[in-house]
């Protein structure tokens, strides 16, 4: 990687941050800034004589904004991966979803001293987020130039019926796909009554497009952990309340958990469930964090299997690390349908790769396909 570095546009109003975010990589050999923007109508200038791997973006900016750039570079044909600098402020979170759904990758909180050497505070987290985006890019554009599949999102499926993983990255998950992961749990025939999904880095954008094209009457609840902080998972679940026809809330304390209505874990708090006599609802807790996360995947996988057993249809997605992991094996060992998003359409295949080498999953599918596995849930198959 040393002599193909990922190139790095940094767009943003303030010359401190502009100095201080390049210096974040005068460590990283593979990854290099190549040029810097004050706000979106430089950049787009910049973009006429220079092709970044990944552009670092600011939203509120004099001239042309963050989101003014993204809609442009939407009407241009630009498809450069986005990585968003945003302010913790509540109108941050809101302006940081909508940049989400025009099409930026993640986003990273600024301290709350963003002028300031505090944005060092970020370093860890944007260089791993430089290195999972930017060297996406590369992968597609040496695929395309060698006439070989493009991008997941770009593949055409014969149909939609589940499919075995692409060949992954790892022998441990080879074999496990080979040989069917070791002792196969049958899985049982009682009907599924819950879905869980535990989600992370690249989860954003992929459960917009789960949720866009989910069935209106689906009668099987949805909870979902996907790592976010406090602050943006209400307006994440608002954003995807906008383009589903399912309801899409943030998750709150005594919430009944009922047929149409998907909800997702607040920032800095697990969700698990509680069965009353009358319904089963939520109980919202601020325990520590499990596998560095609150919310956490394995809290709420852990609950899942505790009230639902075998009736339950467990997800794990896109992610870095392992969170979800030890208590998705509780569902399969309990006849629970588990499913692994595969290596191909992942941001980062971590949580779904030690998944799968555990042996916990029946069932590996393209992103593309996951909405209708959920859609077909409560129905006779599944």
């Amino acid at each position: 990687m040393k002599d193909n570095p990922i190139s790095v546009l940094i767009v943003d109003d303030s010359a401190l941050i502009r100095k201080l975010v390049s210096r974040m990589f005068d460590d990283i050999p593979d990854i290099q800034v190549i040029g810097k923007a004050m706000n979106g109508r430089f950049a787009l200038q910049k973009l006429e004589t220079m092709n970044p791997d990944i552009i670092i973006l600011d939203l509120e900016m004099p001239e042309m904004n963050g989101i003014e750039f993204l809609k442009e570079r939407t009407k241009r044909g630009i498809k450069i991966p986005i990585v968003i600098l945003s302010s913790i402020a509540r109108k941050g979170a809101k302006i940081t979803m909508e940049a989400l759904s025009l099409g930026a990758s993640d986003f990273i909180l600024k301290p709350s001293g963003s002028a300031s050497r505090d944005i060092y505070k970020t370093k860890d987290q944007l260089v791993d987020l430089i290195k999972i985006y930017g060297r996406q890019l590369k992968k597609e554009r040496a695929s395309k130039a060698g006439g070989a599949d493009g991008a997941p999102s770009s593949r055409v499926l014969p149909s939609p019926q589940p499919v075995a993983a692409k060949q992954p990255a790892t022998q441990q998950v080879k074999a496990r796909l080979a040989t069917g992961a070791g002792t196969p749990v049958k899985r049982s025939s009682l009907p599924i009554e819950i879905i869980a999904i535990g989600i992370s880095t690249g989860g954003p954008n992929a459960l917009r497009g789960i949720f866009s094209r989910i069935r209106s009457d689906l009668s099987v609840p949805i909870l979902v952990v996907q790592h976010m902080p406090a602050g943006f998972t209400e307006e994440f679940a608002r954003s995807l309340d906008k383009v589903s026809p399912l309801e899409i809330k943030e998750a709150e304390d005594g919430d009944i958990i009922k047929a149409g209505r998907v909800l997702i874990a607040p920032g800095d708090k697990h969700l698990e469930i509680l069965d009353k006599p009358l319904a089963k609802i939520v109980k919202l807790t601020e325990k520590p964090a499990v596998n560095g996360h609150r919310p956490s995947a394995d809290v709420l996988f852990a609950s899942i299997f505790q009230v639902y057993g075998g009736r339950s249809l467990a997800i794990i997605m896109t992610g870095m690390g392992r969170d979800g992991v030890k208590e998705i094996g509780s569902i399969y060992r309990a006849g629970g349908l588990t499913i692994a998003q595969d290596e191909a359409s992942c941001v980062v295949f971590g949580m779904p790769r030690v998944a799968i080498e555990q042996g916990y999953i029946h069932k590996v599918v393209p992103l593309e396909m996951m909405t209708e596995i959920i859609n077909q849930t409560d129905r006779k198959e599944s």
